[in-house]
């Protein structure tokens, strides 16, 4: 092949990627507004739009590992589609399959779930789901309690493949409807100029302050993580402009990767957006999402109020500046910029909360709202020559993360079926009530180990959605809330980001800083320490998740615990305080934090 083959083949490539991100992108957008669309025609067409991300679409170091990805590619477009076209009859079965062919086809779509997961997010989660798959299969052999009565195996695979019980779950049907319209919301402000306002906004605000860069990479990261709901992205995107400040400015390395790490870790529990977990979660309570962005304001601006007290402790000890004013940009160009985000999330926000529209309708809005910017440059001229390659590049993102969304969720789909078919996840909650003797604290520890295990090896989504099937029902049966007990998990699902050994936004910054991971990790640890208290202050406090029922009480429980957050900094960053000083401290923020509001008054006055 010439040099001049090659390049035509990879124009090729692009439109060809360009055209089916468009597809998916207008799919998405099109569920919004078409009304019913029957469940095993959306869902499987949103995994067949999913797979060339990642079968074809991606490098390859071998031949072989191309016609391999081009095998399940295909193999997995042409069982949805068989999936799609059959639906009324597959409907009429129930989710059992009749035939070898069936059969052949539900091994088929496993298979492909499992090996899509396995290129798009590593071993564990799909060796998860190996392992569930097992038990259902062969669980009837277990002997005791952990056993089941067995299930005939047409009646397993089926309810897992051509019924609404497993990869084409409610699980899928979020990422489907929702969570695919918010990520397309996202890549098209990303896209256009709201990047860019973001970092303006949180430059002008905080680069002035002491330790003005790692500021700004918590207010660029809190910003910018609203709308990707996703800590790589967020590391990725902001930590480009933020860690070649911060070292310019004389920052340690390891304490620069550590700043970005951690903020960018809030962005999957600062709303409006917060990822995909919270779609989930709103589906799995049956509740607005509404409810979940409330309840989860006031603790991820406690995240974030421990992030910005680290920051100012160590600025202290490391003798961290302010950003030159040359760096700063001018209040003019902020104000020129910020509308590019402020109408988009204005939309949405207006969408949802003042006219009580769905989630995904309010994203759609705003995507239109976002698309329509992009017609402008920063100077509030026309810009049509920007346009196509802005759209270009909003779709391609929008459809690759799509993608690797779906992923996750369509073969975590596959452990929440074994779960539900077997019983599983009923036996796990008693024995979690069993070895917590019926004791609230115990239990939640236990469930905290469970998420930081499993966090470790899975995406948080799928961590949290695993963690809650089976240690929820045990919290809420020790009298924990639902929005309480599915908040507390996601938060400790959240813990393997930033504590070793796997933490992947630790790995992430520390690569773009040049510095050695466990030294980020150990900071990270210390400034995100909001990540391991704040989940139990809510539990102490429940008026932290409730700001519109009870606002003074949620005020005064936020302030409660944003001074247990400053004294467990300072015992933790302030290694020249005297010993007895900073236990002192500590152990005063652990009982802010352990003990309730109204208790904390009750003793003070």
């Amino acid at each position: 092949m010439t040099l001049h083959d090659g390049d035509r083949l990879a124009g090729a490539l692009r439109w060809a990627a360009g055209l089916l991100a468009l597809a998916s992108v207008v799919f998405h957008l099109w569920l919004v507004f078409s009304g019913l669309v029957p469940n095993l025609i959306s869902r499987p067409v949103h995994l067949a739009l999913a797979l060339p991300w990642v079968f074809l679409l991606v490098p390859y170091r071998t031949a072989l590992g191309r016609g391999a990805g081009v095998l399940f590619c295909l193999a997995g477009v042409a069982a949805c589609a068989w999936v799609a076209l059959n639906r009324a009859e597959l409907e009429d079965q129930y989710g059992s399959l009749e035939g070898g062919f069936q059969v052949a086809v539900a091994l088929l779509l496993l298979a492909v779930v499992l090996e899509m997961a396995r290129r798009a997010v590593k071993m564990a989660l799909p060796a998860a789901a190996l392992v569930a798959l097992a038990y259902g299969l062969l669980g009837q052999h277990l002997p005791g309690r952990m056993g089941h009565p067995g299930i005939p195996l047409e009646s397993f695979l089926g309810t897992l493949t051509i019924a609404e019980g497993g990869i084409w779950g409610p699980l899928t049907g979020i990422s489907v409807n929702i969570v695919a319209v918010f990520v397309i919301f996202g890549a098209a402000i990303g896209a256009g100029l709201g990047g860019e306002a973001f970092m303006a906004l949180a430059t002008r605000l905080a680069g002035r302050l002491e330790a003005g860069a790692a500021k700004v990479s918590v207010l660029a990261s809190a910003l910018f993580g609203s709308i990707s709901g996703s800590a790589s992205a967020n590391v990725a995107s902001t930590g480009a402009i933020t860690l070649p400040a911060m070292k310019r400015l004389g920052y340690p390395a390891s304490l620069a990767a550590a700043v970005e790490a951690t903020a960018s870790t809030g962005g999957q529990i600062m709303p409006p957006l917060m990822g995909a977990g919270a779609f989930v979660m709103a589906e799995l309570l049956r509740t607005r999402y509404t409810a979940i962005v409330e309840a989860a304001l006031f603790p991820a601006l406690l995240f974030f109020v421990a992030v910005w007290f680290g920051i100012a402790l160590f600025a202290r000890r490391y003798g961290l500046k302010p950003m030159a004013a040359e760096e700063i940009p001018a209040w003019r160009r902020v104000g020129r910029l910020s509308p590019f985000f402020l109408i988009p999330f204005g939309v949405l926000l207006w969408a949802m909360f003042a006219a009580g529209r769905t989630p995904q309708y309010a994203a759609a809005l705003a995507t239109f709202a976002a698309l329509a910017l992009m017609l402008l440059d920063d100077r509030w001229r026309p810009a049509l020559g920007r346009l196509l390659p802005r759209l270009s590049e909003a779709a391609v993102a929008a459809a690759r993360q799509i993608a690797v969304i779906a992923s996750i969720i369509i073969c975590a789909g596959i452990v929440v079926g074994v779960l539900n078919q077997t019983g599983l996840g009923v036996k796990i909650t008693s024995a979690i009530l069993t070895l917590s003797d019926g004791s609230l604290y115990p239990a939640l520890l236990l469930t905290a180990l469970a998420c930081l295990i499993l966090g470790m090896e899975v995406p948080t989504t799928a961590a949290y959605v695993i963690c809650v099937s089976v240690a929820g029902p045990a919290l809420q049966k020790l009298g924990l809330p639902p929005l309480q007990a599915h908040l507390f998990v996601f938060w400790y699902a959240l813990l393997s980001t930033i504590t070793p050994p796997v933490c992947g936004t630790v790995f992430i910054a520390a690569g773009m800083a040049e510095a050695p991971w466990l030294k980020v990790a150990g900071q990270a640890m210390r400034l995100g320490l909001g990540l391991y208290v704040v989940p139990l202050a809510f539990i102490a406090s429940p008026s932290l998740l409730d700001p519109l029922g009870q606002p003074a009480w949620a005020i005064l429980a936020f302030l409660k615990t944003a001074l247990g957050l400053w004294l467990l900094a300072r015992a933790l960053v302030r290694a020249e305080d005297p010993w007895w000083l900073r236990l002192a401290s500590a152990l005063i923020a652990v009982a802010l934090a352990f003990l309730p509001t109204r208790g904390v008054l009750g003793m003070a006055f």
